[in-house]
């Protein structure tokens, strides 16, 4: 079997791009929405600040010359890096699969794509909890009996305070699933939504019409912090903390205020090279992945709350 060269594959091309992780576990293509693919692997987007407020001098004299106005943006540059994976795939287990009417190379790029998928929302969760993502005055540390797993806590006026900081209010929420399994049952979060205290627990809806929020977003999602050989050690990708982000999911690298977006270059790829190394029969090494990069455009437009519940 000769050596060829990577060879996409429309049938497995398209499972790559439809492949796609439960919504209740994994929340990075809601935390960091993808935009428009852009046309070349480097390119420039907009990055906009506090200066959008300012306040400009309007008044025009009667002969006078009205003043220039200048863009609140500034345009930074950034390039798309390419992630993905090879799974090695002997011709025995094709050419049985094909016997049993199994496609083993398109289940191959499923199994690629769970493990891309994983790494994004690591990779999501991590840029969204760093303080250095945010206005230093939007950055929150609780302590104590300030946090939510404290009884005296009060998590309804924590947050709507927090809301109300950014220079865009945030319209999206998110938090891990431990987090919001204290919130839920909050006795201060009930008494905000059963003031006659007919109720055990919120609902997701319900919190989000008290917060005035488009979306809660909670992430499930755990992943394996263990070297390669050892016991596995499974941690939740997001942790002991609260985003709170104007997110504009029609906003693209060139216009649009968003505290974040994910920019795409074309669509993921899946596809085969022979190996003939593999097994007594060579195989086929399948590689899928994608092309992209995530950018936090607008600092100012987050509030991080961090150390929600006591270690």
């Amino acid at each position: 079997m000769a050596t060829a060269p990577f060879v996409i594959i429309p049938e497995l091309t398209a499972i790559a791009i439809a492949y796609r992780n439960p919504s209740d576990a994994y929340i990075a293509d809601i935390v960091m929405p993808r935009t428009r693919p852009v046309a070349t692997k480097e390119f420039q987007y907009a990055e906009y600040d506090l200066s959008a407020f300012d306040r400009p001098d309007t008044r025009v004299g009667r002969k006078g010359r009205p003043n220039e106005v200048g863009k609140s943006d500034k345009l930074l540059a950034a390039a798309i890096e390419d992630y993905g994976l090879e799974d090695p795939i002997p011709q025995d287990d094709i050419d049985q699969g094909r016997v049993m009417k199994r496609d083993i190379l398109g289940e191959a790029v499923e199994y690629i794509m769970g493990l891309i998928t994983l790494d994004r929302e690591c990779r999501v969760a991590a840029v969204a909890q760093n303080a250095a993502n945010y206005d230093a005055a939007n950055v929150l540390a609780l302590a104590g009996a300030a946090q939510f797993s404290h009884a005296d806590s009060d998590p309804v006026n924590t947050l709507l305070a927090g809301l109300d900081k950014p220079m865009l209010r945030p319209n999206t929420v998110v938090m891990s699933a431990p987090v919001w399994s204290k919130l839920r049952v909050h006795k201060k979060v009930l008494a905000a939504i059963y003031p006659n205290g007919t109720g055990g627990m919120v609902s997701r809806e319900q919190f989000a019409s008290l917060l005035e929020i488009k979306t809660l977003a909670v992430g499930a999602a755990f992943v394996n912090t263990a070297r390669k050989g050892q016991a596995a050690t499974l941690a939740r990708t997001w942790g002991n903390n609260i985003c709170m982000l104007h997110l504009d999911p029609s906003a693209s690298s060139q216009k649009g205020v968003t505290w974040g977006m994910t920019v795409p270059y074309g669509a993921p790829v899946g596809g085969t090279i022979d190996d003939p190394y593999i097994g007594l029969r060579g195989g086929k090494r399948v590689r899928a992945g994608e092309s992209l990069k995530e950018l936090v455009t607008a600092r100012g437009a987050g509030f991080l709350v961090q150390n929600v519940l006591a270690a």
